[in-house]
């Protein structure tokens, strides 16, 4: 029961803003929160009061937000699980279903593999009742801040905020482009440097290259001009990629700080790989170059590895179960595949093919890329000789893949990706589009033979999944768009009709002149570029977002997904929360919605791919508008696709968010989806570690409040650009290649 003295401590301070309590939550104690907690909300001081146990303070809290829900039919029937009804509910409704959802899923366990498989609760007003009772528990700060901001959400006093188009461009203003001649100047200065110090290691024999050498008796100022014209090519950036701590801290000028340091070399000893090309470290500004502000924290948090990876290295599991192949044996989703790393697929409709080709690596490591189990365990690699494909082993597999599309009666979309497509030599990516091109007439003949109704999707869509456009522009050379504009001229024939280079900008900084030149090449080719974010912590700040939407809009490329980071503790760095998500999706994106994500306004696009600034740019004039919101904000789940349709149903006792996903209605999926629970997401971060985070990069906190209120979304639907072109017959609905356990 309730102890008079528990609340005679120093008197509260005036009611504080949520982001000075979560950037200084060590500066108060558990129980100065739960005052706050308890004077802010006199009634739930008294249901605690009045409450002889937990279950009873459990039951009359339900019973009083269910009194003031009982004349909004609308947000009873969201709370009843009709997920239509969100957009229709005030900020106060989502509150109160949180609060209603904590209740009913009290005392439920969930396997935490961010804990290498901890069951851990959720028990929030368990928890409260302990504390106020003097029970020791092991809540803490973080925990209450958020119960805090919850029920300033249920009282009306945590508002939801809309920015307005001043503030909107103030923080894109934050974020320069490569583009930007100051930026130019300084990207330029960051090459000679890494260029004269290859030189001089070239020299004193430290690197020896039967390509890459000078004749005697050359100036230095001589070598360089050389230099700066292999510089122009990708075999270069490849050939000279660096590869230990002690080499990239030196190409930088010795500038990078010793958590960064320590952290590589601790990354050394794991086995973790290093491959970082000079082209794209020359993006990077030193830390005189940021001054006071992390301008370029997106791109370090992308080279660069984090404590949490170095330690989860070696025991890192696969985010999406679904890429976990047996071959000849059903994977998470269902599907049957022939190999077991070749295809990875989840919906019915599309596979990505991973070649036996130097496509294997990448341009770099992405530290938080998706298939870093994979590294773990050595199949992706950076030995590019070893990578080249055994011509007799990888053409016999090459065929079975497509034997395999080929007699599959609903996939249509194939993405070549890897490690990266383009990664693949010029002459091992015409062998695989020829193969997928022969692949699609043998399909489409068949079909003549097929009774209506029986017919199998035919191949319409090709994309190729790269970051080289960003990571070595240099790879885009007229042979390659060659390849590119020749595959698209006969495929097109052959009812192939929509070509794609997906790639993964991630910071203005990376749209430099050279990747502005390379993405026009592409555009020429026919073929459409689409973006994918990994929205990790430093691209989650205000404003970065939105700067790189109008950035890449500004060069001909559409953006497609915002992707909140995967992964458990191996990416908490990187890791921004998915009501962060949802804030950018409401607050920043969303505000320049306009109907310039119609159909027609996009037809234009899909008529004429290679005029694609033209049209972006007039549909920007005419809605006044900086970029197309275009792109959706998601997370791809294990075994349930891409979706960001959750309610945020538990919290743990330190804080951490419990997510329960459905799946993206809009879209096809594997019959299993029948039978599949939702999937729940125990997150990897408190939204106040979020907005601790923040602050050390120099973000004004206060300008996330409203983040602890995002506790429900749903997925946005896709604009008619990325759906597939219509057939002129009625496709089977019988799936192949698939098996229901």
């Amino acid at each position: 029961m309730f102890k008079e003295n528990y609340l005679d401590i120093k008197e509260t301070k005036k009611k504080f803003d949520l982001s000075i309590l979560a950037v200084n939550s060590n500066s108060y104690t558990k129980k100065e929160l739960l005052r706050q907690l308890l004077e802010e909300n006199i009634q739930l001081k008294k249901l605690l009061t009045l409450s002889s146990n937990k279950a009873t303070f459990n039951e009359n809290i339900k019973n009083r937000v269910l009194n003031n829900l009982k004349n909004k039919p609308k947000a009873l029937a969201y709370y009843n699980n009709n997920e239509g009804e969100l957009a229709s509910l005030t900020w106060k409704d989502i509150a109160a279903i949180r609060i209603l959802d904590y209740i009913d899923h009290t005392g439920e366990s969930h396997e935490d593999l961010f804990l290498h498989g901890k069951e851990v609760y959720s028990k929030p007003f368990d928890l409260v009742w302990d504390d106020f009772n003097n029970i020791k528990t092991d809540s803490n700060n973080d925990f209450y801040i958020d119960i805090i901001a919850l029920f300033r959400q249920y009282n009306g006093s945590l508002e939801q905020t809309f920015p307005n188009a001043t503030q909107m461009n103030k923080w894109m203003d934050r974020f320069p482009s490569g583009l930007e001649q100051n930026i130019i100047d300084i990207q330029t200065d960051n090459k000679i440097n890494i260029l004269k110090k290859i030189i001089k290691k070239i020299d004193e024999g430290e690197y020896k290259s039967n390509s890459y050498y000078f004749e005697e008796g050359l100036s230095q100022e001589e070598k360089l001009n050389i230099a700066m014209k292999w510089w122009e090519t990708s075999k270069f950036h490849l050939v000279f990629a660096f590869r230990t701590p002690e080499i990239i801290d030196e190409m930088t000028n010795h500038t990078l700080d010793k958590e960064t340091l320590n952290n590589m070399y601790a990354a050394k000893k794991s086995g973790i790989p290093f491959f970082i090309n000079p082209y794209y470290l020359s993006l990077l500004l030193t830390k005189e170059q940021n001054k006071s502000y992390h301008i370029d924290a997106t791109l370090r948090d992308y080279m660069f590895v984090s404590k949490g990876l170095v330690e989860e290295f070696g025991q890192i599991k696969a985010w999406e179960k679904e890429d976990i192949v047996e071959p000849g044996k059903p994977n998470t989703a269902g599907w049957i595949l022939p190999t077991k790393h070749n295809l990875h697929r989840r919906y019915p409709e599309v596979a990505i093919l991973i070649p036996d080709t130097v496509g294997r690596a990448c341009g770099g490591l992405c530290v938080s890329c998706q298939r870093m189990y994979d590294f773990q365990r050595g199949h992706l690699n950076f030995n590019l000789k070893k990578l080249k494909p055994k011509k007799q082993s990888w053409e016999t597999k090459l065929k079975l893949l497509m034997d395999y599309f080929e007699n599959d009666s609903q996939l249509r979309d194939i993405l070549i990706t890897g490690g990266d497509a383009l990664m693949s030599s010029d002459s091992s990516l015409k062998k695989i589009l020829d193969a997928v091109y022969n692949m699609a007439i043998r399909k489409r003949e068949a079909n003549k033979t097929r009774p209506s109704g029986e017919k199998y999707a035919e191949i319409v869509k090709v994309r190729l999944g790269t970051r080289l456009p960003v990571y070595i522009p240099q790879r885009i050379t007229p042979e390659l768009i060659k390849i590119l504009k020749d595959f698209k001229h006969k495929a097109s024939k052959i009812g192939i009709k929509q070509f794609v280079i997906q790639t993964h900008f991630i910071s203005p900084l990376e749209v430099t002149p050279l990747v502005k030149k390379s993405v026009e090449k592409l555009i020429s080719a026919g073929w459409l570029v689409y973006n994918q974010l990994v929205y990790t912590t430093s691209a989650s700040r205000r404003g970065h977002t939105t700067k790189l939407r109008k950035i890449l809009n500004d060069i001909g490329i559409i953006t497609y997904y915002t992707f909140s980071v995967k992964g458990y503790l191996e990416n908490k760095h990187n890791f921004a929360t998915n009501a962060r998500s949802v804030q950018e999706k409401i607050e920043e994106k969303n505000s320049w919605k306009s109907p310039a994500c119609k159909q027609e306004y996009f037809q234009e696009i899909s008529n004429h791919p290679e005029k694609i600034k033209d049209t972006i740019n007039s549909i920007r004039d005419k809605f006044d508008i900086p970029f197309l919101a275009t792109d959706r904000n998601v997370l791809n789940l294990p075994g349930l696709g891409k979706s960001l349709s959750f309610r945020v149903i538990g919290i743990t006792n330190t804080g951490r968010r419990i997510l329960q996903f459905s799946h993206d209605e809009s879209r096809l999926h594997s019959p299993i989806i029948k039978k599949q629970k939702n999937i729940i997401i125990i997150e990897s971060k408190t939204i106040s570690e979020l907005l601790r985070q923040l602050k050390q990069i120099g973000e004004d906190t206060s300008d996330y409040t409203s983040i602890y209120g995002y506790s429900a979304s749903y997925t946005e639907k896709r604009i008619k650009l990325f759906e597939y072109p219509d057939y002129d017959y009625e496709p089977t609905k019988h799936m192949t290649n698939l098996k229901i356990q």
